[in-house]
């Protein structure tokens, strides 16, 4: 079975549509409420609306307009509206996908494009995140040839935002770090090849948001309750807000779903070769790692492929880091580990937070043992929670465990945003997913591919139990 064929739709093609719908309509009505707010709040003077998306600048009559989001969101509503005077008969797949894809882009798209315009109708360090635009930035250096780690960002630009006004700020510690893996620098120098403004990295990110759909479409399972899942991963309030923001851990969640939905599948080597690529995206996904290999040793035929699996990630991460080592192997080391774990201000809700509100730190740039807790507090929980997974053999074990740790991890750290609860989200919705397709083939073995037939078909064996849930 090919890539294709993992990804195909369910012949014949009539799906039941009530769980997607309602899934969808939750979106629709927790993002009416919030979407747009909290965004950061810029100086710029007079904005004359100018180029292919000076449309949206008029829109959003010259400034950041949360309410242009909300009209996007009510036309989602209204979408769901006339899709549920159909709801009373079978849908085809094709509707099923088109209706979730429509509503996920009201919902994603709009801030993207807005912000996006603001920022070309402005200048580069206005309506954007000092993250994403260093991110641009080491594109660039990518491009000709320099490491974007132990880099000096003053006079690139990225001091100049944290002014809010355009003036440069010259004293703000990230600009001596890039605090982000290889794997953005390397897809940023390849997004930066785009004519401006769709060289701006949060369409990249748009676009790796709207792919989680159908990389949640990669595990097996009732197609409405893929795509539900697929939905509540790319339109939940915290990555619509990440994806104009410019919070750019979509690339990294994408390849990560992708990853363990493969590997449902028994494609362990192409699933390998996608976690590498979240690894290399973003840090988090290092602890996916052990719950990722516990999956292969549980399942029919991971054993056997563990070697080659093994070897493929090993060998995507050695090619994407290689390169940054080999320039400045101790300016990797210090942007990306150090400055997070020792020199990033604390920040959130977390436990380095409540200690400083407690007095127990003095101030939030007091030293914190963050090395110590994650010796003595998060590697004996994450031992004990693969143990509980190659205990069980239930890859919606792992997925869930994975999900806990992360988020002890998160709790442990010095910084505790909000953005980052997408992780265990994640780890949550892959659990979900795999419990579905588990449970639709009335079987508690792993890697079970769905039965041919409908959906109905798949799904009797948990309708008798849950029929008004899901049906």
């Amino acid at each position: 079975m090919g890539a294709a064929e993992v990804l195909r739709l369910p012949r014949p093609r009539i799906v039941h549509p009530a769980p997607l719908l309602a899934a969808l309509g939750l979106l629709v009505l927790i993002n009416i409420a919030r979407i747009g707010e909290d965004g950061w709040v810029f100086h710029t003077g007079t904005v004359e609306p100018h180029g292919v998306l000076g449309s949206f600048v008029a829109l959003a009559q010259g400034r950041w307009n949360p309410g242009l989001l909300k009209f996007a969101a009510v036309a989602a509503g209204l979408v769901l509206v006339v899709a549920v005077a159909y709801a009373r008969e079978r849908w085809t797949a094709r509707r099923a996908l088109v209706v979730t894809f429509l509503v996920t882009g009201l919902l994603v798209a709009p801030g993207v494009l807005v912000q996006a315009g603001l920022r070309d109708s402005t200048e580069q360090w206005f309506y954007t995140n000092d993250s994403t635009y260093q991110i641009e930035v080491a594109g660039d250096l990518v491009l000709d040839g320099q490491t974007p780690y132990g880099h000096d960002y003053r006079g690139t630009g990225v001091d100049r935002f944290y002014s809010r006004n355009g003036s440069p700020q010259p004293n703000h510690k990230a600009l001596d770090h890039f605090a982000y893996f290889p794997g953005t620098a390397v897809t940023s120098a390849g997004w930066r090849l785009l004519p401006a403004p769709f060289d701006d990295y949060r369409f990249l990110v748009l676009l790796a948001t709207l792919g989680l759909i159908p990389a949640a479409l990669s595990f097996a399972g009732p197609l409405t309750v893929r795509l539900a899942v697929g939905a509540a991963l790319a339109a939940n309030p915290l990555v619509v807000q990440a994806a104009w923001f410019g919070t750019a851990d979509a690339p990294s969640l994408f390849f990560l779903v992708l990853a363990f939905g493969l590997a449902s599948r028994s494609r362990f080597v192409y699933a390998a070769a996608c976690l590498a690529a979240a690894v290399l995206l973003k840090q988090f996904a290092l602890v996916a790692i052990p719950f990722f290999a516990a999956m292969l040793i549980t399942s029919r035929g991971g054993r056997q492929s563990f070697g080659r699996a093994a070897g493929v990630f090993a060998g995507v991460v050695v090619a994407g880091a290689l390169p940054f080592l080999i320039a400045s192997p101790s300016a990797l080391w210090a942007d990306t580990i150090g400055y997070g774990t020792g020199d990033y201000r604390i920040i959130g809700y977390g436990l380095a937070a409540l200690l400083v509100r407690l007095d127990v730190l003095h101030d939030r740039d007091a030293a914190y043992p963050f090395g110590l807790l994650a010796l003595l507090v998060w590697l004996p929980v994450t031992l004990w929670l693969v143990r509980s997974q190659l205990r069980s053999r239930q890859p919606w074990v792992g997925a869930a465990g994975f999900a806990a740790s992360i988020f002890l991890l998160l709790f442990l750290g010095r910084v505790f945003q909000a953005s980052y609860l997408l992780w265990p989200l994640t780890g949550m919705a892959i659990a979900a997913v795999l419990a579905a397709a588990q449970m639709a083939n009335g079987t508690s073995t792993t890697n079970v591919e769905p039965r041919p037939g409908s959906e109905s078909t798949e799904m009797r064996p948990f309708m008798r139990s849950t029929s008004s849930l899901l049906m």
